[in-house]
């Protein structure tokens, strides 16, 4: 297990809160707190620092806790903290107003441990009865606890994608199984899921039938044959997954067939219809001599149909099969030379900076921007000029040690509630590269939202509008911005927009980025990284550019070094 320094910052505050819920001494829960602290204001990444009691707020003890965690994986003073504390107890932070401290008087006083005691303390009306908690908090408990009962009909895709992760790390594991994907609307990569579907090509069902029903962390079993096998997840929302096994020769049109969409199959049957053909998930049939065709992969079905391959993002019965015919251009993984947005140590991140260039450069990018938050987003380590001209000065250095990439000096800087920006004029246009953002005051009116989107646009030193809407999926609604008039004034201003690649956010959505491009405007997709890891984020971005079209040139991370400054340079 690698760690890094937000795991190690998580892994500190959990410490902290398991204690809280403890009940334990104030000032013991205040060090370790303190601690996570100190470790996210200092600019080294974990592998950097030596010794941590050089840092503010970690002493000795912090230290050797630091250290066992990092050698093992693991921690003893937490193992036996979950012991002593119901897991059942977690959750209940999830719902506003409870905190880690509330949650220990009730556990203490009410003997409260889980949602269903809790609800039980609010309508018997025991709750009451301790210091703190009135009508009203009893009313938003209640409010809190019918939200978390109420599974969505339909999850988002981040959350999904883990656990489609988690199952495939686990069916790699299983030696009978000679292929499998991901199927269904999560291969497609829509905005929310309704549950997770697997092809499994086997030539042994029932190992691998005794192996997907052993599998950790089922909570019910839905079926169990031999040709569909179906679960039930014990995570938090209950998910269910599918698995279907086929035979090697059947994998293809069943994949095919189970990763849809609806709209696409249709389209599909109708042209095998004019051929005088058959589509079913077991292959394609022949309907005057009655052969069934196999294939060794939807390459060589759709090259079956005089068809290039339709990847799954592009499978929305949208008039697919006539525009892949035309598009020779359309943006693939292959043509992204560099990430304009990521964060390092020196603000919020949790690789330094020089690990984040190596990790580009075996990527195989030509050229990464540097943007770590700007001063105003004190919550994130935010920098100020002082900070941004010595960060400026060690990727000079860089730029002088990794010669196969270039560095630009950037920033993610904030559009303050009031409309000004972060930084004055003059100490912008010294900037390589400057992303400009919303982080505050969602709520706003749309004139008070348009007013701070126009005035990033109209500054001739912003180069990049991130994560335009603002909008998490499942979480939060993107704020009151008109869309249109950001496009006009984009298109106006020559400034590009983002498609944040983080699954979380996938902002701009296709809708628009379909009609960024029809304006003109240039795209640039971003994994706004806070780790080496979700660098990979990238793939997820081409994808949901893919679904909007974007054609090659659109999207500015595809151009050359020299053109993208050109491009940063254009008002300078």
């Amino acid at each position: 297990m690698t760690i890094n320094k937000k795991d190690m910052i998580r892994f500190l505050e959990e410490i902290a809160l398991y204690l809280e819920i403890k009940g334990e001494n104030p000032f013991r829960i205040a060090a370790y707190r303190k601690a996570a602290q100190g470790l996210e204001r200092d600019v080294r990444s974990l592998n950097e620092i030596d010794d941590f009691t050089t840092i503010e707020g970690i002493g000795k003890g912090t230290n050797e806790l630091i250290v066992e965690y990092i050698e093992t994986g693991e921690s003893s003073l937490l193992v036996e903290l979950k012991k002593e504390i119901p897991a059942t107890l977690l959750p209940l932070l999830k719902i506003p107003g409870l905190g880690g401290k509330r949650i220990s008087t009730l556990y203490k006083e009410l003997d409260i441990v889980d949602r269903d005691s809790l609800k039980e303390a609010c309508l018997n009306g025991a709750i009451l009865s301790i210091r703190g908690f009135g009508k009203k908090t009893v009313e938003n408990i209640l409010e809190g606890l019918e939200n978390q009962e109420a599974r969505p009909e339909r999850l988002p895709v981040h959350y999904m994608l883990r656990l489609a992760d988690e199952i495939e790390s686990y069916l790699k594991t299983i030696p009978q199984i000679e292929q499998f994907s991901l199927a269904g609307s999560l291969r497609r990569l829509r905005e929310t899921i309704k549950d997770i579907d697997f092809i499994i090509a086997t030539e042994e069902v029932a190992a691998v039938k005794q192996a997907l029903l052993a599998m950790d962390n089922v909570k019910d079993t839905i079926a169990a044959g031999d040709t569909k096998i179906s679960i039930t997840l014990a995570d938090e929302y209950n998910v269910n997954v599918d698995f279907r096994l086929v035979s090697n020769d059947e994998y293809a049109t069943t994949l095919h067939h189970f990763t849809g969409s609806k709209e696409h199959n249709v389209l599909m049957r109708q042209l095998a219809k004019e051929r005088k053909e058959k589509i079913n998930e077991y292959g394609v049939t022949d309907e005057e001599s009655g052969e069934i065709i196999h294939f060794p992969s939807e390459k060589d079905f759709f090259n079956h149909f005089e068809l290039a391959y339709i990847s799954p993002e592009l499978r929305q019965g949208n008039q697919e099969l006539e525009k892949i015919k035309k598009m020779s251009d359309l943006i693939e993984l292959k043509d992204i030379y560099g990430d304009l947005h990521m964060h390092t140590t020196w603000s919020d991140g949790a690789n330094s900076l020089e690990e984040m260039v190596q990790a580009a450069e075996k990527r195989g990018y030509n050229y990464i921007a540097i943007t770590d938050h700007s001063k105003y987003l004190r919550v994130a380590n935010g920098l100020d000029e002082k900070r941004l001209l010595e960060q400026a000065e060690e990727i000079n250095r860089l730029n002088e040690k990794y010669r196969n990439i270039h560095i630009f000096a950037g920033v993610e800087m904030d559009i303050l509630p009031n409309s000004d920006l972060d930084f004055s004029d003059d100490f912008l246009k010294e900037m390589d590269w400057v992303i400009a953002a919303i982080h505050s005051s969602f709520n706003q009116t749309e004139a008070e939202i348009m007013k701070r989107i126009q005035a990033a646009c109209e500054n001739p030193y912003v180069d990049v509008i991130a994560h335009p809407t603002g909008r998490l999926i499942g979480k939060r609604e993107s704020y009151a911005i008109n869309m249109e008039e950001l496009l006009e004034l984009a298109a106006k201003t020559n400034t590009a927009l983002e498609l944040n690649a983080n699954p979380m956010r996938f902002d701009l959505s296709p809708e628009w980025l379909a009609k960024a491009q029809e304006a003109d405007i240039p795209i640039a997709i971003n994994t706004d990284a806070h780790q080496i890891k979700t660098l990979s984020h990238m793939e997820y971005g081409v994808k949901v550019a893919r679904q909007a079209w974007l054609e090659k040139d659109t999207v500015i991370n595809s151009w050359d070094l020299e053109r993208i400054k050109k491009f940063s340079m254009r008002n300078k």
